[in-house]
């Protein structure tokens, strides 16, 4: 899938270079693979699972894994995983978490760009906010590329944040030590690449009266953007922590996100895509 010039080379070394870092200040005990896809707030992690269905011997690639808590989630229900990453570091922390699993995965330490994907191998690709790292320009080729590696009828399935909401905006301009600098969140006009390149494309948008959590967590909880992830965050709450008013949001966001185009004022977009 080579496709790169000196600009984008540049990009993939600083993608590398805060991912390697990223993966350095991490602990594979704290981990919790399973809350991360199965906890009340794991919402667009549940939707995919749900549209998956039974995992016993697909064939996944996992691109943009990261820590590999997708890719050892997928294992454990059966899945044959194909782990993906840009960051070697990263890599070597998905090994661990694999082995504290007591799961195999089949490692491709690579850019997404410089992937050779053979045609037609794949049941399913998952790629969880990775999309919103590929430059624009690159957009259409990506998209082609996953769609060749997949069988046909097999599915893509990515979520990545949106670019409309406000109070996201903000937060992206106080939490700048932990995302980088290249990223750029997704707008609905994604989805006519989708559509060019599969079948049958589907979405779904989470998180706006949710959203409360992270004035939650800076307001009252007093986390530092740049020290916390929020989004990472969210997956140690329970009903215990603050399901007495979180779960009442999530009701309520599922009755707005029915007014028509409210939905873009989300957070994130889950977008399933099949060829």
């Amino acid at each position: 899938m080579e496709k790169t010039n000196l600009n984008i080379e540049d990009l993939l070394k600083r993608e590398e270079a805060f991912h390697d870092e990223w993966a350095l200040s991490e602990k594979v005990e704290d981990i919790d693979v399973i809350r991360i896809f199965e906890s009340m707030l794991s919402f667009e992690n549940k939707y995919i699972v749900q549209k998956m269905g039974d995992l016993r011997g697909k064939k996944i690639l996992d691109v943009g894994a990261g820590l590999g808590e997708s890719s050892v989630y997928f294992a454990l229900k059966g899945a044959e995983v194909y782990y993906n990453d840009i960051s070697p570091e990263m890599g070597e922390f998905a090994k661990k978490l694999a082995d504290r699993y007591n799961v195999k995965l089949i490692y491709l330490i690579q850019p997404v760009e410089k992937l050779e994907l053979e045609t037609e191998v794949y049941d399913y690709i998952h790629c969880a906010n990775l999309m919103h790292h590929v430059p624009e320009q690159d957009h259409d080729y990506w998209l082609k590329t996953m769609s060749n590696a997949l069988v046909k009828g097999g599915k893509l399935f990515t979520w990545d944040p949106l670019k409309y909401n406000p109070a996201i905006n903000i937060y992206r301009k106080i939490a700048t030590d932990v995302r980088t600098i290249d990223e750029m969140p997704l707008g609905f006009d994604i989805l006519k690449l989708y559509k060019k390149h599969f079948t049958k494309v589907e979405h779904k948008e989470y998180w706006f009266s949710t959203l409360a959590i992270f004035f939650y967590y800076y307001l009252i909880k007093r986390y530092n953007p740049n020290k916390v992830r929020y989004w990472k965050q969210i997956y140690k709450e329970n009903e215990n922590t603050i399901g007495w008013w979180f779960k009442p949001l999530a009701m309520l966001d599922r009755l707005l996100f029915k007014i028509p185009f409210l939905n873009r004022m989300a957070w994130t977009i889950t977008i399933i895509a099949e060829k």
